[in-house]
């Protein structure tokens, strides 16, 4: 078997990350070697591999659900936002410089094919199956001439498209027929199907409208899959989702002590890696939001200021709003706070940064003796070291050098009273310190809170993936995607006008 499917969607967060994660999930249950890929993704939630590339979380969380090591080869591109109008580019893991998005779209993108086109070909020298990820909708016509994401990676590689739609959002019909209608007849070619994501409800009902889908287009559905909560796992962007009060992978467990513990986390701009925090949320009795108002950090017990992509922005923003004064108060008054990485470099006492926002020598916000000078080589690595006694790993993605000049070590970084500090990333993914900082945090704030003895991040994340594959199996027609994977398209699918536009 040598087969190969791009999962598309109507839009984007309509799905498309996770039902990859599902179909991968599915294919290795069945004894298939298979590997993801995305050629490009626009993401501030990255990863760094062993080999020190950096790809997006979600191709991350793709090589877990198959069950390999996640490799560079299954993101070659990322591009990581620093403001409205420019990107980061990694290429391969390593970043290559900043562009605008018209420079990009101008040229750059089109250049890159060739790579993209060479890993996919590695990757599928050497898997059974390789699960592509699409971004946005190919239906994006503005864009399709430089495309090599969407249908110009299917074009090229001779992929089948399943196009993925939100039913949730409503108006998927609309949206399935018109994706279809406004690709070149060379593209639709390509696009064998549909899935509906995220339904409520009776499917009976649904399938009146299916059938008249597949009379207008030609083609199948390949399945329904239900509504299910708390899937959404490393996502490209869950912000908007988290600032409506909830957060991804939040625990309904009730609490083992007396007493929940609640933490705030600030919502600052260009906030990376968001996905530090899911393991906090995966602890019974720990209620997780995010916050951008200082009134809401009253009654948190602890506080995280997380990674960003513009620290000296977020510091700013920090200060417009009253939060920063609100953390020098938290710190004085020895109540938790946690800085990682963006954080870190904020809550310490100098910036020289001429890399990242070109602004020079700026102030940090003085809680940590820690001063910070940006370098325009990227720091990639996967730490591992101790800390409250405990064995911790993580990785760090990051141009500030932090040169710390006092207080207690802590994982690189520091500690100064109930303050903390460090550049590690998913360091609070290792249960035991996960657990010894909680009570610590617990003890400091004065709640009777009690971490969990037993809850293993690891297996939350199998369960979850697991989840996912069975979503894949129970809702999916499988024979059918089966057949999709290992002999592409099906021949003979008709052209819907008007097509793309010339």
């Amino acid at each position: 078997m040598n087969g190969g499917l791009l999962v598309a969607g109507t839009t984007s967060d309509a799905g498309k990350s996770v039902v990859t994660a599902g179909i991968c999930r599915w294919l290795v249950r069945q004894g298939v070697k298979v590997a993801p890929f995305k050629a490009q993704n626009m993401s501030l939630n990255s990863f760094v591999t062993r080999e020190g590339a950096e790809i997006g979380r979600a191709q991350a969380m793709q090589a877990q659900a198959c069950r390999v090591e996640p490799t560079a080869l299954m993101n070659p591109v990322l591009l990581k936002p620093g403001g409205e109008q420019s990107s980061q580019v990694v290429l391969l893991g390593k970043p290559v410089g900043e562009l605008s998005a018209r420079g990009y779209h101008g040229g750059r993108q089109q250049k890159l094919l060739g790579t993209v086109l060479d890993c996919l070909a590695e990757l599928r020298g050497t898997y059974d199956a390789v699960i592509c990820e699409g971004a946005g909708s190919p239906a994006e016509i503005n864009l399709r001439r430089t495309d090599i994401v969407n249908m110009g990676i299917a074009r090229n590689a001779r992929l089948p498209v399943l196009v993925v739609g939100d039913i949730d959002r409503g108006g998927v019909f609309a949206s399935f027929f018109g994706t279809v209608a406004l690709l070149s007849p060379e593209d639709q070619e390509l696009v064998a199907g549909f899935l509906v994501n995220k339904f409520r409800g009776d499917v009976s009902l649904l399938e009146p409208g299916l059938d008249m889908l597949h009379g207008l287009t030609g083609r199948q559905t390949y399945g329904v899959l239900p509504f299910r909560h708390g899937l959404g796992i490393d996502e490209e962007d869950g912000l908007r989702v988290s600032l409506r009060g909830t957060v991804r992978e939040s625990n309904t467990a009730p609490p083992v002590g007396e007493d929940v513990l609640r933490v705030a986390v600030c919502a600052i701009p260009l906030m990376s890696n968001f996905t530090d925090v899911d393991a906090l949320a995966a602890e019974p009795g720990v209620v997780v939001r995010f916050v951008d108002r200082p009134e809401e950090l009253a009654d948190a017990d602890l506080v995280v200021v997380p990674g960003t992509r513009g620290t000296v922005r977020a510091l700013e923003w920090l200060r417009e709003r009253g939060l920063a004064d609100a953390l020098r108060r938290r710190a004085a008054e020895q109540r938790p706070v946690l800085g990682i990485c963006g954080g870190l470099q904020i809550l310490g006492e100098h910036i020289e940064d001429e890399v990242e926002s070109r602004r020079g020598e700026v102030d940090g916000l003085g809680i940590l003796p820690v001063r910070v000078r940006f370098a325009r080589e990227k720091t990639l690595t996967r730490p591992a070291g101790e800390a409250l006694g405990e064995r911790v790993e993580g990785y760090e993605i990051h141009h500030g050098v932090a040169e710390v000049t006092g207080g207690e070590p802590f994982l690189d970084g520091c500690r100064v009273g109930q303050t903390w500090g460090t550049h590690w990333h998913g360091s609070l993914e290792s249960d035991g310190f996960r657990r010894a900082f909680l009570r610590e945090v617990a003890a400091a704030a004065g709640r009777r809170f009690v971490p969990a003895p037993d809850t293993s991040f690891a297996a939350l994340r199998e369960e979850q993936l697991d989840r996912l594959g069975d979503l894949i199996e129970q809702h999916a027609d499988t024979d059918a995607l089966w057949r999709l994977i290992e002999s592409g398209a099906p021949q003979g699918l008709p052209f819907i006008p008007p097509g793309a536009p010339a």
